[in-house]
């Protein structure tokens, strides 16, 4: 059944995806959470928060979406830019969404927080397994129109995204000089 491999690839992509990004999450110490490597740049706390706030929104608008009838998709309107354009940070933007600081907390809250927002997804991947959810698509800013499994499939490809800039984060950190 497609529905089934489409929703196995993308549980499969989503986990790898958090479980390198929590790797490159121990890179930073709890200590420089929120400490940003230069004045206009994201610290972790930011990039946990920014990834919590995309995937809220994407199971939000999934869930809404397929409670209505699809909508025919236009042929030309069923091909994207590619994931690894996302991956590889090759075009580096600014998000639409923005951030809400009230997210930023401890380095264990916020990775758990990110672990809930995860735990949440593949729950509702799981429920909607056996339904062929592939006709339902949505916009996204910068990719183009993406049906449902790809959505998914984007958060994986978001959240590596982030895990490389995560990595500049933690090698950019300012050394603090301790005098003895």
């Amino acid at each position: 059944m497609k529905s089934v491999r489409n929703v196995q690839s993308a549980v499969g992509k989503l986990r790898r995806a958090q479980a390198t990004f929590l790797s490159a999450a121990d890179l930073v110490t709890s200590a420089n959470w929120k400490t940003a490597p230069h004045a206009d740049s994201w610290c972790a706390s930011h990039v946990v928060a920014h990834l919590c706030q995309v995937e809220r929104s994407v199971l939000a608008d999934a869930s809404r979406v397929i409670h209505r009838a699809p909508l025919p998709i236009p042929y030309f309107q069923r091909f994207h830019i590619p994931f690894a354009v996302v991956e590889l940070r090759l075009v580096k933007r600014t998000t639409p969404i923005p951030i809400d600081s009230e997210l930023f907390a401890s380095k264990e809250i916020m990775l758990a927080e990110l672990q809930s927002v995860r735990g949440r997804t593949l729950a509702f991947l799981e429920d909607t397994r056996n339904r062929d959810l592939s006709a339902y698509d949505w916009p996204h800013a910068f990719l183009g129109k993406l049906n449902f499994y790809s959505w998914f499939t984007f958060l994986a490809a978001h959240q590596i995204r982030h895990t490389r800039q995560l990595v500049d984060v933690a090698k950019n950190i300012p050394k603090r000089v301790v005098s003895s």
